[in-house]
């Protein structure tokens, strides 16, 4: 037998729109903390879409044992609904930090994200059961009207959703940063659901019970409040942990996270979003293996370089007698604002930005190829110095698309060099490169270079030991129209390769990898 609901509230129509406006932002918060859990995890452990199906799946999951375990608690609804918003506030509003911090002081964050994950989703999904019991309470509705209520519940819930999940990536994240927007979200959480129990259905709760619920709300709230204050402390900290005490430059722009490290005459080390782009140590090496070959191919008046917003690069193609003009199409202006006013980085890259022969582009390489790049003329040699092909957020910048849109824009015996990632640690992803180029009407000859600092280790890599580190770089030659066959026949007419550099020979199968395109990336070992 169903116990009959407790007396309704006074003011049943503003206490309905104030149940709706709760579940309106506890739906914003959840959300956010949903793709606070997605983003973190991408940037700490790599392959975002497996982190994003990790999160949600295992969110969801949890959700239904929520709901479930949530019956319970119907008979006291009011103060149950209290303390599972106080715990979900404390809980999501920490979780990124706690995720950040087993990063950088245990190395992974694996177990913690799936932890989080379940631990939200229970609270998330606790909500609704015992929320459905409030706003049938409030509304005086009967048993036979409760399809209106669910209606009213969801329609708050899905819009709630909806604002949340536009905030994060265009407010909270830009503004505040992961970790702070986290924090906020949790106080909103708290403040949320605490006012709805306390002024709806506080003269339905025992004196010890309006005690409970307010101090549990009151220790969040200064949990939070400290957290908030000890986040710079904390992200210096953090980065020490990860980086070592070299960092010099650590900031966030919209696109991405840039560190530089190297203090008192170290090499200068460059990471974005944790990934190390630059070793100060064999950065010529890589850049000269990357740009030398294409440029002796034949003429170099025009080139084209994608990516590089370091300018190192630009360097390298600065350089070289017979360069009238350089294009850089780099996504990112902070790192561009970096390469021109950092001491250490603009003697690096020889003041590259200060040569009037070079003109950056503040654009997506990709967009920009199909837009504007379509109608700049053609280049004669095209630089692809671009994030690794193994970066799920890069694929497409290593499709057979986007070496179709780059050939347009490829002179007649043009050339175009695109780094491969290495080719020793990731066989399967080089070879799939090469073939997607060839997939592109252009004609490949692929070749490495050795001599690869060990200890690629920071940011997502750290765990790794130096003989599972790249230990070397992989880079595809490609012409229009073709001059030279894929084989291993030693370098095409007129390339020199440098130093430390070797032609490669396909194994077996390697020409029949499928292409990458955009609608199946196949960028995996």
């Amino acid at each position: 037998m169903i116990e009959p609901l407790p007396a309704p509230v006074r003011r049943p129509r503003s206490g309905r729109f104030l149940v709706l406006a709760v579940v309106f932002i506890c739906a914003a918060c959840g959300l956010v903390y949903e793709l606070e859990l997605v983003a973190l995890a991408s940037y700490l452990i790599g392959d975002s879409v497996t982190q994003a199906s990790v999160v949600l799946s295992v969110m969801v999951f949890a959700m239904g044992v929520g709901s479930l375990l949530a019956k319970r608690l119907r008979c006291r609804a009011a103060v149950g609904f209290g303390l599972i918003e106080a715990a979900l506030a404390l809980v999501g509003g920490c979780s990124a930090m706690a995720l950040y911090a087993t990063f950088a002081w245990f190395g992974g964050s694996r177990y913690a994200l799936v932890a989080f994950s379940l631990a939200i989703g229970m609270l998330i999904g606790a909500e609704i059961p015992l929320l459905m019991t409030l706003i049938q309470r409030v509304s005086r509705r009967a048993e036979g009207d409760a399809s209106g209520t669910v209606a009213d519940l969801f329609a708050a819930d899905y819009v709630g959703a909806l604002v949340g999940g536009l905030a994060f990536p265009f407010l909270l994240l830009p503004q505040l940063g992961q970790l702070t927007s986290a924090l906020l979200t949790g106080a909103v959480n708290a403040v949320a659901g605490g006012s709805l129990v306390l002024l709806l259905f506080g003269r339905d709760l025992s004196p010890r019970a309006r005690w409970v619920l307010l101090g549990a709300n009151a220790v969040v709230l200064a949990v939070l409040a400290l957290t908030t204050a000890m986040v710079g402390d904390f992200e210096q900290a953090a980065r020490r942990a990860v980086y070592g005490g070299q960092v010099r430059v650590a900031v966030q722009t919209r696109v991405q996270e840039i560190v530089l490290t190297g203090r008192r005459g170290a090499p200068l080390d460059l990471f974005l979003d944790g990934r190390l782009r630059i070793n100060g140590r064999d950065e010529s090496r890589y850049h000269a293996a990357l740009v030398g070959p294409a440029l002796d191919g034949g003429p170099h008046g025009r080139v084209l370089i994608l990516g590089g917003g370091d300018g190192l690069a630009a360097r390298e193609v600065l350089h070289r007698p017979g360069v009238r003009s350089v294009t850089l199409v780099e996504l990112d202006p902070g790192l561009v604002q970096l390469a021109r006013e950092d001491p250490e980085l603009a003697a690096l890259n020889a003041h590259a930005y200060q040569d009037p022969r070079l003109r950056p582009v503040i654009a997506d390489p990709f967009r920009w190829l199909r837009g504007d790049g379509y109608g700049s003329g053609t280049y004669d040699v095209i630089v692809s110095d671009l994030p690794d092909p193994g970066i799920t957020a890069s694929t497409k910048l290593y499709s057979q698309e986007f070496y179709g849109l780059a050939s347009r824009v490829l002179a007649p015996g043009g050339r175009l060099v695109v780094h491969a990632g290495p080719v020793k640690g990731r066989p399967r992803t080089f070879w799939t490169v090469a073939s997607t180029v060839r997939a592109a009407g252009l004609s490949t000859f692929a070749y490495r270079a050795t001599g690869r600092s060990a200890g690629f280790t920071a940011g997502p890599d750290r765990a790794l030991d130096s003989a599972k580190s790249p230990h070397d770089w992989g880079f595809v030659l490609a012409a229009r129209p073709a001059p030279h066959p894929f084989s291993a026949g030693g370098a095409p007419s007129g390339v020199r390769l440098p130093a430390g550099t070797e032609s490669l020979t396909p194994p077996s199968g390697a020409a029949g990898f499928p292409p990458s395109t955009l609608v199946h990336p196949r960028y995996a070992d």
